[in-house]
């Protein structure tokens, strides 16, 4: 059994549908440390959402294992929350309601009601949205509404926190804070965090290594790139930095490549 504090070993992922069958995932290995944030990037269809998913405990995978913490999921749990790019708030709860329903599934034996609601200000307060705990998600703006979902994720205290695009759908200014948000709450709890991202500038930014997958149909992982740039980090001054810009282009570089030979196959 593997000794990283995640593990995805030789998996293998088809779909069959209508007698034909579709080889989605080809022999996915990742070793993944406590405390490290991991960004999987690849053009469409290659695989990401699949990956994710079946760590996420949402898919089986066809063949192979994801061990968490010497333990082989094998379906959803707590230990593993997952954040949309889709906010996925339930749109009648207001705020504190919304974050509320995660923390009584997870902690509703273990914790006093008391100690319930002071877990769940602590973690809106965390997001910076505290001030809105009595509001609905048509209340608020989109930017709001990931930081609400991303502290309802928080409020779970899962093992590791899984991201699928999380700030796809918000405009750039919005994006940039949230990023920065995200960032600074890593530093605080050092989670074991696996994004999705499409933003090369997103991946080298926020993570520890960025893995790269070639394109679907039977992906696999082309490249993993260690990103070794100190933390905390500020954007603005690593767009001079010629490490981070070495960083940037390897991705782009793999990414052109994939996209080249996808054109001409």
């Amino acid at each position: 059994m593997s000794k990283s504090y995640l593990s995805i070993e030789k998996v293998f992922k088809s779909f069959s549908r209508g007698g034909v069958t579709s080889q989605v995932l080809s022999d996915i290995n990742l070793q993944v440390e406590r405390g490290q944030y991991i960004s999987i990037i690849g053009h469409s269809g290659c695989g990401k959402s699949t990956v994710l998913n079946i760590v996420a405990g949402l898919l089986d995978a066809s063949s192979g294992v994801v061990i968490l913490d010497g333990k082989e999921v094998s379906g959803p749990g707590p230990d593993r929350s997952l954040v949309f790019q889709n906010h996925s708030l339930l749109p009648w709860l207001t705020v504190y309601e919304n974050v509320q329903i995660a923390v009584d599934k997870v902690f509703g034996r273990s914790k006093s009601r008391s100690e319930r609601d002071a877990w769940i200000r602590h973690n809106l307060n965390m997001v910076h949205m505290g001030h809105a705990l009595d509001k609905r998600p048509g209340e608020i703006s989109g930017g709001m509404k990931q930081r609400v979902g991303i502290a309802r994720a928080l409020a779970m205290q899962p093992k590791v926190l899984l991201l699928d695009e999380p700030f796809g759908a918000l405009d750039a200014l919005t994006r940039a804070h949230l990023q920065d948000e995200v960032m600074r709450i890593q530093a605080e709890l050092h989670n074991t965090v696996i994004m999705i991202t499409h933003d090369v500038d997103e991946a080298v930014l926020l993570s520890d290594r960025i893995v790269m997958m070639t394109n679907g149909p039977s992906a696999a992982i082309g490249e993993i790139l260690d990103i070794d740039l100190p933390r905390p980090r500020d954007r603005i001054a690593l767009a001079e930095d010629p490490k981070y810009n070495q960083y940037r282009q390897a991705v782009l570089r793999f990414l052109y490549e994939k996209q080249r030979k996808k054109a001409t196959a």
